[in-house]
């Protein structure tokens, strides 16, 4: 079972109440969503999986919060803010909120890009269902 991801309008009246706000020029989010195309047809062009019908979703936390405080280290970067999902997803269920503020736009879209990449890579589980 899913769990409810958290409203992007609260997040960002909560980041705009942050310490680091007036540093920030920028706010970028990312919303990944389990897609009904399977992985390999969209990345690489192949594949002969059928549409994807669900999705096992899990992370480590630890891993984590380590590419969160590296993520931290970049030029520019002042507020994160992470969401996870757990467990059996459905085609159209969120996988991962990413919130990301920064100086400039090239600073922020660098390090969104950079965290979102490190968790596909190096934090969550995903199983796809067919």
């Amino acid at each position: 079972m899913s769990k409810a991801a958290p409203s992007m309008d609260d997040w960002l009246r909560e980041a705009k109440e942050q310490e680091s706000a007036p540093k920030i020029g920028m706010y970028l989010f990312h919303d990944g969503v389990v897609r009904q195309s399977p992985r390999a047809l969209v990345r690489q062009g192949g594949g002969s999986a059928g549409p994807v019908t669900g999705m096992l979703f899990s992370y480590d936390r630890e891993k984590l919060d380590a590419a969160i405080a590296a993520a931290y280290e970049l030029e520019g970067i002042y507020y994160i803010r992470v969401w996870l999902n757990e467990g059996l997803l459905s085609v159209g269920d969120d996988i991962m909120r990413v919130l990301i503020g920064g100086d400039i736009r090239p600073h922020v879209v660098e390090a969104l890009q950079y965290l979102v990449g490190r968790i596909k890579d190096e934090c969550v589980s995903e199983q796809e269902l067919n």
